[in-house]
């Protein structure tokens, strides 16, 4: 260990302040001879790094908000010797209902000790919780809105004052520079970010963002309530061949055939489930080992792609389906919009946990609650979606498309969204930044958007998440380079070659520059 460090980590170096909040405890620990294998799947938009024999001082604050004893809330930073300090700050986002600290958020952490950053994560007041079981109601009949709403957003802004009056503490000067790092809710948390608080961060990367998420956890419910309401369960493998013919079909609207679907819209238009009806398909799920595709798989299918049918602003709309290219049964363990078990003989179908836990704790508010598997469809969009925004729309969705103030204070922001995520539609994330564009129709200048093909939620699939993706945010908050592509290596078979993804409205392509996004050339390798 390093004297300096270890002279000055120690909790009377460190005397953070933030408005309404009161600390309770300040501990500051010098870890040494710390390694971690870190993953690109882990941080999104960085490549795999090794983190060999490092050191930092690790200060973890626990406090609580004037008048809300009950709700204490956890910030943990990670501050490396002034010698491996690149005078930047990191904070890094959740997933699921986590709000950041987590094993998975300190391999994220890990990835910027790497990269020279002091970085830190926050509970939120929620522990290390992987569900809201345990925080979300007070008693049965009611939320803990202070938990939700410490989740939802307020913590974000005492995670940024707290990191940066540690940093100011331990270094003796505040960062040059502080970002934002996260998928999922953590691309959900950097939207919001940049709409309530647009001066915290220089730089955001909100990667799969869930933003409108009262309506996103009903989603994840509609093809469960779609199958109640026709009585019928179909087999995963019907689900799954369907999907897989879509990607055979579709995978070469973009002049390549490789498997991977680009061209959304396209195969939308141009693929139909029903004509997959009748064909005769392996099935492990059954003791004889085949079946035939049903209607109702393809008519599921069809719906679920479609989307939900929303009211906002006392208008109908759309909420938008996964595109043909996601996975829509998930696994026996963590089922997702088709997700049904037929082990017993029987078919019935299994609800993802997300969607739950969501609808037991925030919409039931009892923790006995079952999904009612006997709504009409009628009763489904009252009490579930209809309610779900009604009642937390406000509080936790990240939708205001007016960043003019985020602008104004110098930020940018970048986001990228895999076309095969079973999880949150790709298409979501894209009307919404069509939305930011008509409100600022210079949205180029400090919010660029990309659409990943062959990329699952946030990692998976046989594309590599954008490992260039931070630098660039980097150079574009630094010099003033705005990253108009972003390559990724993609694995096909036994080959491995490139695409580069383009910032949207164009779409990914085989050539070194995004150019007409038509103009496609196969890939030599």
């Amino acid at each position: 260990m390093s004297t300096s460090l270890d002279q000055a980590c120690k909790p009377g170096t460190f005397f953070p302040s933030i408005g309404g909040a009161d600390i309770l405890s300040l501990e500051a620990i010098p870890v040494t001879g710390y390694n971690a294998t870190v993953t690109a799947g882990s941080r999104f938009t960085a490549p795999d790094v090794d983190l060999i024999n490092a050191e930092f001082c690790n200060v973890t604050v626990q406090y609580v908000h004037t008048n809300e004893s009950d709700h204490v809330i956890s910030v943990e930073a990670w501050l490396p010797p002034h010698r491996d300090w690149n005078q930047r700050f990191l904070a890094v986002g959740g997933g699921g209902w986590n709000a950041g600290r987590s094993d998975f958020g300190r391999l994220a952490m890990s990835g910027a000790i790497a990269d020279g950053f002091a970085t830190i994560v926050t509970d939120a007041g929620l522990g290390e919780a992987a569900d809201p079981s345990e925080w979300a109601l007070l008693r049965p009949g009611e939320v803990d809105m202070v938990a939700f709403r410490n989740q939802a957003y307020q913590s974000l802004e005492d995670e940024a004052l707290f990191g940066k009056a540690l940093v100011q503490d331990f270094y003796g000067t505040g960062p040059s520079f502080s970002y934002f790092n996260g998928c999922s809710q953590g691309g959900r948390q950097g939207l919001l970010l940049a709409q309530r608080y647009p001066d915290l961060y220089d730089g955001i990367a909100a990667i799969a963002p869930a933003i409108h998420f009262s309506e996103l956890l009903p989603y994840m419910a509609w093809g469960q309530q779609l199958m109640n309401e026709m009585r019928q369960y179909p087999h995963s493998c019907e689900f799954d061949a369907i999907t897989a013919a879509a990607l055979s079909a579709c995978g070469d609207l973009d002049g390549v055939r490789d498997g991977l679907l680009s061209r959304v819209d396209a195969c939308l238009a141009t693929f139909d489930p029903h004509s997959m009806v009748n064909t005769h398909i392996p099935c492990a799920q059954l003791e004889q080992g085949q079946v035939d595709i049903t209607k109702a798989a393809a008519g599921l299918v069809e719906e679920v792609w479609r989307g939900m049918p929303i009211m906002r602003d006392n208008r109908s709309s759309t909420y938008p389906g996964v595109s043909p290219g996601a996975n829509l049964t998930g696994s026996d363990a963590v089922p997702v919009l088709l997700g049904t078990d037929c082990a017993s003989g029987t078919c019935f179908g299994r609800l993802g946990p997300l969607a739950e836990g969501y609808i037991k704790y925030f919409l039931a508010k009892d923790p006995e609650a079952i999904f009612d598997t006997s709504m009409t469809r009628e009763e489904f969009l009252d009490t579930i979606v209809s309610r779900s925004r009604e009642q937390y729309g406000a509080l936790v969705d990240a939708s205001d498309p007016d960043l003019t103030q985020f602008h104004a204070s110098g930020g940018k922001m970048v986001t990228w969204h895999g076309l095969m995520d079973p999880l949150i539609p790709h298409r979501a994330t894209e009307d919404y930044y069509n939305a930011v564009a008509g409100i600022s129709p210079d949205v180029q200048d400090f919010y660029r958007y990309f659409e990943a093909p062959g990329i699952e939620h946030c990692t998976g699939g046989p594309s590599q998440v954008p490992t260039k993706l931070f630098k660039q945010l980097q150079a574009w908050v630094e010099e003033g380079v705005a990253p108009d592509a972003s390559d990724v290596q993609i694995k096909v078979g036994c080959a491995t070659h490139k695409r580069i993804l383009c910032a949207y409205p164009k779409g990914a392509v085989y050539q070194e520059d995004c150019g007409d996004p038509l103009k496609m050339v196969t890939s030599s390798s």
